[in-house]
């Protein structure tokens, strides 16, 4: 067992990233169940699309808003507390909307706006989160830590989660969201064990605006990390059309039912798994530019071919290799900005590109809506395909500076007692 821990979690990442790495499996593998709960509650209270794509949007919108906020309070204040305080209310929320789905008290506009207000506490959690793993490992070893992080996440929030949280559904409509926020709760306990010491935050206090001025003026600046933050904003738009109406694709044209939708997130989930145990032996041989331009690619074929088909035995592969895809490019472009961004910048660099990232799903979830309602569930795949090949073409240049990213860093990350 001992032998097996240290291959899982190497004692040179430290106690403190086991501590994180126990607090994000048990919050992913609650949020997992989220990922078909919610859908599925959303789809069994309405069947307009508009609505199924609006709520995909309340959950996407809150970065947009409040993430350069979070980013300024990440680079402030104690880190580990923020996480606590932010998942406490999370968890609250949850229990209030599985209290009020038992109850048969939860019309479409109260579970909008729970959706809403969880995901404004995930993007306080989240964005501070982020910051936490550089200050635990070394510098050398985030690719390492990063991996095992996204190994965890596809386990339990992709692979585990979505299947898990679909039975729990036909069980009980109210059981997805109470273990929820069982497992919220928990990863809030175990993220309060770590101790980060005096530079896990920032003490100095300057107007807000400034703070946000100089995240922006940083990210701009640095052109591999101002190059993620754009294609991960154009491709989320893309993305977001066609994932937006997921729920009603797998149900509808696939002619999966609720459970089979779960299995779509899992089938991906699998292929995330072996492309996180590979991105060792892939990036040994791939640069990290072409590594993103084969991405790109395997993203922009992957809408075309959902368009395409009506047949499950077609659109389940093709789940799996963008799932591989997927958290191959979510392993690179995350150790990327966190070897290029300096310690007391972290928060509001990262809040930048979940704005990116938040922003391209806010609007594309509302062109889909639109493109579905009026020109079926598959138009906003096919729009998905035209905007993400246009993109990659002027964007294909652009991609070498991704590679050299960690060169311009002007302060390294160094690793501090658990």
């Amino acid at each position: 067992m001992r032998r097996l821990v240290e291959l899982l979690v190497p004692a040179r990442l430290g106690t403190g990233f086991r501590w994180l790495l126990a607090s994000s499996w048990s919050s992913n593998l609650g949020d997992g169940i989220a990922l078909a709960a919610g859908p599925l509650l959303v789809a069994s209270t309405t069947d307009d699309a508009f609505l199924v794509a609006l709520a995909a949007t309340v959950q996407w919108l809150p970065p947009l808003l409040f993430g350069l906020y979070a980013g300024v309070l990440s680079d402030r204040l104690d880190r580990r507390l923020l996480v606590v305080a932010v998942d406490a209310v999370r968890a609250g929320v949850l229990v209030l909307l599985a209290l009020a789905v038992l109850t048969g008290s939860a019309p479409i506009a109260v579970v909008l706006v729970a959706l809403f207000l969880v995901a404004t506490a995930e993007v306080f959690a989240d964005n501070t989160t982020s910051t936490l793993l550089p200050v635990l490992v070394a510098r050398d070893d985030l690719a390492a830590a990063n991996v095992r992080l996204q190994t965890g996440f596809v386990t339990v929030n992709q692979l585990a989660g979505p299947p898990l949280g679909a039975v729990l559904f036909t069980a009980g409509t109210f059981l997805p969201f109470a273990t929820q926020a069982a497992l919220v709760g928990l990863g809030a306990v175990l993220v309060s064990r770590l101790r980060l010491g005096a530079r896990a935050r920032v003490r100095e206090r300057t107007p807000v605006r400034h703070d946000i001025a100089e995240g922006l003026r940083w990210t701009v600046r640095h052109a591999a990390v101002r190059t993620l933050v754009l294609t991960i904003f154009v491709f989320n738009t893309t993305f977001g059309a066609a994932w937006s109406v997921l729920v009603l694709y797998a149900t509808e044209r696939l002619g999966l039912g609720e459970v089979g939708y779960g299995l779509v997130t899992t089938v991906g989930a699998v292929g995330g798994l072996l492309g996180t145990l590979a991105y060792g032996a892939i990036t040994r041989r791939v640069s990290l530019g072409n590594l993103m331009r084969i991405g790109l690619a395997v993203e922009t074929l992957t809408h075309a071919a959902l368009a395409a088909t009506t047949s499950p035995w077609v659109a389940l592969p093709v789940f799996f290799v963008f799932g591989a895809h997927a958290f191959i490019w979510g392993t690179t472009s995350i150790t990327v900005r966190q070897r290029a961004v300096p310690a007391g910048l972290q928060g509001r660099v990262g809040a930048v590109n979940a704005v990116g990232t938040f922003g391209g799903l806010v609007v594309g979830s509302g062109v889909g809506g639109v493109l579905a309602r009026h020109l079926g569930v598959t138009a906003p795949f096919w729009f998905a395909f035209a905007g993400s090949a246009v993109f990659l073409v002027l964007v294909w240049g652009q991609l070498r500076h991704v590679a050299h990213a960690d060169e311009a860093t002007g302060e390294a990350t160094s690793r501090l007692p658990a």
